[in-house]
């Protein structure tokens, strides 16, 4: 563990990303005042209503909460309140300074570099349980077929009453467990859930009528016992995921609008039509599907919905497959009335990053666009710091992203060092002038074939043999098996 726990603080280093807080900024959250919990001043008081957060089940980091209100003729008023982070953490502080040049908590095998201090994140501006903060609300009002007919954006005193975890409410939403037993305790918190999830689906809907991709991703999360890493297993999406993602997808796309409305510059968060969409289109036609020639979302769920039904098992493969090849997506600022990209997997024009303030810059960055807008007040970044921000975060994003990698790989490592010169079943994530990757299920790792990759393309399924790792590097090398 602790030799996992250096290879993730040299690789944050190498990656040009600070694992530690500054003097200055952990003398500065010291100094700070107890979190913001007072009504008036513009802020309502909403502390009587059943919120509840659900995130997983490690999380301390609580973001949003969310609760519903039934309407006249079927329609439901969904409120999500997010963490008010700017109320403590002010721009150009020390802390807001190392926020700034990370951009993101970066989550690794090894352990978590937030954003934000732990005092910060998991205390002062985290919508725990029992306690009272401050938070920006996004109200929406969901009709019966699933469309935002009408929306608000305030400043509300709330108060988490639940504490709950996706995999306990997943399970029973679907009638396959128990209670959790914060929602047990709480009267009340069950019918807001059950009204909450048929909200969120008529949402989603809506979204995959218009081509959102119902894509079915796998994340490795680490399982440890006494401190040892003993194994990496398969995190998957399930219904209390899908209906956190569903409300905050349409809140996002209130702030974004809303922006837009008040003739204020925004960070979008945008993904371009697929370039290698001939490819996509090639592993729909190996499944027996069909894609037109020009890049079609429509289409491709149809696609992709016709697959999981006739082969779930398989779908999470066919998921990755398509995900590696629709790319990454990226934050542009976007001016009034010129429009960006959009977001080709959620067939969004309006979306950006705003609920998650205490693990994204970007979100903190919008939160403080947004706070100036209502306030008719000078906007706090020009156009120019934007899109200098816009760059920034992106490269950071990447960085994030490729120390999360190595140190995932170098866990994997560790897991696999036995078991040299044996065979697995794997799926090709990735195929270009750099190298051929493979994804194998057990444990849930990714290596590099280094041998025997002619011919190989993201999404094809392939045998392997694990021929040599390196914890350190974060090597697994495969051959292509015979």
């Amino acid at each position: 563990m602790n030799n996992l726990k250096e290879i993730a603080r040299r690789a944050m280093v190498d990656h040009d990303l600070q694992p530690d807080f500054s003097a200055a900024a952990l003398q500065e959250l010291n100094s700070l005042p107890h979190a913001a919990a007072v009504a008036g001043n513009g802020i309502r008081d909403l502390r009587e209503r059943l919120w509840s957060s659900i995130d997983n089940d490690d999380s301390r980091d609580l973001d949003q909460l969310t609760v519903a209100e039934p309407l006249a003729n079927g329609a439901v008023k969904i409120l999500v309140a997010i963490a008010d982070v700017d109320a403590l953490v002010k721009r150009g502080s020390a802390i807001d300074e190392h926020a700034r040049t990370n951009t993101t908590s970066v989550y690794t095998a090894a352990q978590i570099f937030p954003m934000l201090p732990e005092k910060l994140s998991t205390d002062l501006t985290s919508l725990n349980e029992g306690e009272e903060r401050v938070a920006m609300v996004i109200e929406m009002t969901v009709d019966p077929q699933g469309s935002v007919v009408a929306s608000d954006i305030y400043r509300a005193l709330v108060c988490n009453r639940a504490k709950l975890a996706y995999n306990s409410v997943a399970a029973w939403l679907d009638d396959t467990g128990p209670a959790p037993e914060r929602l047990a305790a709480v009267e009340g918190i069950d019918e807001q859930l059950r009204i909450q999830d048929k909200a969120a689906q008529a949402l989603r809907s809506v979204r995959r009528a218009h081509g959102a991709l119902d894509l079915e991703t796998v994340e490795a999360r680490p399982v440890f016992k006494d401190e040892f890493l003993t194994d990496l297993r398969a995190d998957e999406k399930n219904r209390a995921k899908d209906l956190i993602e569903d409300f905050m997808v349409a809140a996002n796309g209130v702030v974004a609008r809303f922006l837009d409305t008040q003739g204020r510059a925004s960070l979008r968060r945008t993904l371009r039509s697929p370039e290698r969409w001939a490819r996509i289109a090639g592993i729909a036609r190996e499944h027996g599907g069909r894609l037109p020639d020009e890049p079609d979302s429509v289409a491709l769920n149809k696609f992709l919905t016709e697959r999981r039904a006739a082969d779930p098992k398989s779908f999470a493969d066919l998921s990755l497959s398509v995900i590696k090849l629709l790319g990454a997506g990226q934050y542009a600022v976007e001016l009034p009335k010129q429009k960006t990209v959009g977001h080709f997997g959620l067939a969004v024009h309006d979306y950006t990053h705003s609920t998650a303030p205490n693990r994204r810059f970007p979100d903190l960055i919008t939160q403080r666009l947004l706070k100036a807008a209502l306030n008719g007040a000078p906007a706090p970044y020009s156009t120019d710091e934007l899109q200098v921000l816009a760059t920034h975060c992106n490269d950071q994003e990447r960085n994030s992203a490729k120390v999360e990698r190595l140190v995932r790989k170098a866990a994997s490592a560790i897991l696999l060092v036995s078991r040299i010169g044996q065979h697995f079943n794997g799926v090709i994530t990735g195929a270009s002038e750099k190298g051929t990757w493979v994804r194998i299920e057990h444990p849930v790792a990714e290596g590099k074939i280094v041998r025997g990759c002619d011919g190989l393309d993201v999404g094809d399924r392939v045998a392997v043999e694990l021929i040599h790792v390196d914890a350190e590097r974060g090597f697994i090398d495969f051959s292509r098996a015979k």
